[in-house]
């Protein structure tokens, strides 16, 4: 269902003021097949589409693919652009409907449901405590690598439910125009990923609930070392922290807590590369 045009909302971080006005310049200037235009626009939006991934597909490498074949389909889909929402919100709306559509990752495809995985976190606990200098850097990457995992357990629909709205933190509207549903089913979609998860972090993990829970980060890393689900000489996620790890006490700061990711250069370089040929309806006078 397409529920025609979007409500004036500007998106969750998107600019506004004399910021909105300078991005509404550059889609005119980027439509109008002005080159430069098009690779800062797409830099203004990279990041985001790269988090927004990273949550649904669990794995920076999967994450990266994506990243780059969105924002391909925001270069050749520029032209149909009309302002009827803010250029970012359009933007989510053209991830979403990627990512709702795309093979599966190598996680994904693990099938997990809640049950699962919360055998597998049993299975995998050691009493060993590790050793490593670096110890609590390697727990933090199970936190995080855990985290995106466990959303896996949701359902596509659900799963961008619960990114949009609480993570994201986007309003109810826009998400809903964002993955084209009316509000009020987006809304049961939210409560029920929202119900989903804190149930599951209440009843397993310890960073919210030590005292019930009897996982632990640290407790994980030499499994997943061992099953190779990290590793100790080249942290994907743990390395953009910066100072002292978080405190996180409840199920939204959990799934929150992450930092603020950076698109791979190599996306940046590619998605150059393609604006640069001008091969690309966003380039050409059609």
């Amino acid at each position: 269902m397409n529920p025609g045009r979007a409500p004036a909302f500007d998106g969750r971080g998107a600019p506004s003021g004399e910021d909105a006005a300078a991005q509404a310049a550059l889609v005119a200037a980027a439509q109008g097949g002005d080159a430069e235009a098009l690779e800062a626009l797409v830099a203004s939006v990279r990041d985001r589409v790269y988090r927004l991934a990273l949550r649904m597909v669990a794995r920076p490498a999967d994450a990266e693919d994506a990243t780059q074949e969105i924002l391909i389909r925001v270069v050749t889909r520029l032209g149909s652009f009309r302002g009827e929402a803010a250029f970012t919100t359009w933007v989510h709306r053209v991830a979403v409907n990627h990512l709702l559509d795309r093979r599966r990752s190598c996680v994904e495809r693990m099938e997990m449901t809640f049950d699962d995985y919360a055998e597998d976190l049993r299975a995998g606990l050691s009493d060993a405590a590790p050793s490593d200098p670096d110890a609590e850097l390697l727990a933090a990457e199970v936190r995080l690598s855990c985290t995106l995992a466990l959303l896996t357990c949701l359902d596509r629909p659900h799963r961008v439910a619960y990114v949009l709205g609480e993570i994201l933190e986007m309003g109810s509207d826009e998400a809903a125009w964002v993955c084209e549903v009316p509000p009020a089913t987006y809304r049961k979609r939210l409560s029920r990923a929202r119900s989903r998860v804190r149930a599951f972090l209440g009843e397993h993990c310890g960073v919210v609930a030590p005292d019930r829970a009897d996982c632990r980060c640290s407790a994980r890393v030499g499994t997943a070392v061992t099953l190779g689900r990290i590793d100790p000489d080249r942290l994907e996620l743990a390395r953009h922290t910066t100072g002292e790890l978080e405190r996180l006490a409840d199920a939204v700061g959990l799934m929150r807590g992450h930092p603020a990711y950076p698109a791979p250069r190599a996306v940046s370089e590619r998605i150059s590369a393609v604006i640069r040929s001008g091969t690309h309806p966003a380039l050409t006078d059609d």
